[in-house]
């Protein structure tokens, strides 16, 4: 390959082992529920060591228990200084990081003129301005070790396109500001080997979202809106979260995957 040294050509035989996280560690916002606890155990059964990072003590702590090294650090990303005390609870026990996952957040639904402006204002923070501070501190720590690391922010397909008759303008706001966002930090931190991507779900199930999935007028909006006639299932964003995480996509940063079944391509 055109200016590849040899060395650096993975035989076909280990491409498999591109997707271990093996000695790495993992910090992950969200972690107590939802796609954050299912998060959880994906990049601890690639062998990373998961620091799990939400305001419910008691379910990361279970969490915790359950995996094979796992650490539930009790916080609030919006809080002051919450973003450099995770850090900090992070290298005091594991002494490094790899890794971080920006998966918590809110969605509030109603229609623009019935927004309160310090609730938007609060979704804004908790979507976009706590993923940012922690991506900034996880790699100025990582700048100044000289590691590399990737980075992952959780954005959605309501970051790309409006949510129709479902009414989010805060969470389209933060989403599509967070899309953004990570390319711009990709292409600061690229020559520094920090990697900076984003995954956009589609519709799964959750606890945030749990009352659209049981209401019949909310499956039909997802059903009709997915060329693939189905939200998605427990499992299909695991492979994106791997990949995204590990040497396997050491050649991809600023990329925004989206996981949707089709609903950004119509």
């Amino acid at each position: 390959m055109l200016g590849m040294p040899e060395s650096a050509i993975v035989p076909p035989a280990a491409s498999l082992d591109m997707f271990r996280l093996d000695g790495k560690v993992a910090i992950l916002t969200g972690a107590s529920s939802g796609l954050g606890e299912r998060f959880a155990h994906v990049l601890a059964a690639a062998g990373a060591s998961v620091v799990l990072a939400a305001r419910r003590l008691d379910r990361i702590e279970a969490l915790a228990a359950a995996l094979p090294d796992g650490l539930a650090v009790q916080c609030d990303l919006t809080s002051p200084g919450a973003p450099a005390q995770l850090m900090t609870a992070t290298l005091d026990h594991f002494g490094q990081v790899d890794i971080v996952v920006n998966n918590a957040g809110i969605s509030r639904v109603l229609a623009a003129v019935d927004d309160d402006i310090d609730e938007f204002r609060r979704e804004l923070e908790i979507n976009l301005i706590a993923p940012y501070e922690l991506a900034r501190k996880a790699a100025a720590w990582m700048i100044e070790q000289g590691r590399p690391g990737s980075i992952i922010n959780i954005g959605s397909v309501l970051g790309a396109v409006a949510g129709g008759r479902l009414k989010v303008p805060g969470y389209s706001a933060a989403k599509g500001g967070l899309h953004n966002l990570t390319q711009e930090l990709a292409s600061q931190w690229a020559r520094k080997n920090i990697r900076c991507n984003a995954i956009a779900p589609g519709w799964f199930e959750t606890e945030m979202n749990s009352d659209m999935f049981a209401d019949d007028g909310g499956m039909q909006y997802i059903v009709t809106g997915a060329p693939m006639g189905r939200p998605g299932r427990e499992g299909e964003l695991d492979g994106a979260l791997v990949f995204l995480a590990s040497d396997a996509a050491s050649y991809v940063t600023g990329h925004v995957l989206f996981v949707d079944g089709g609903w950004t391509c119509v």
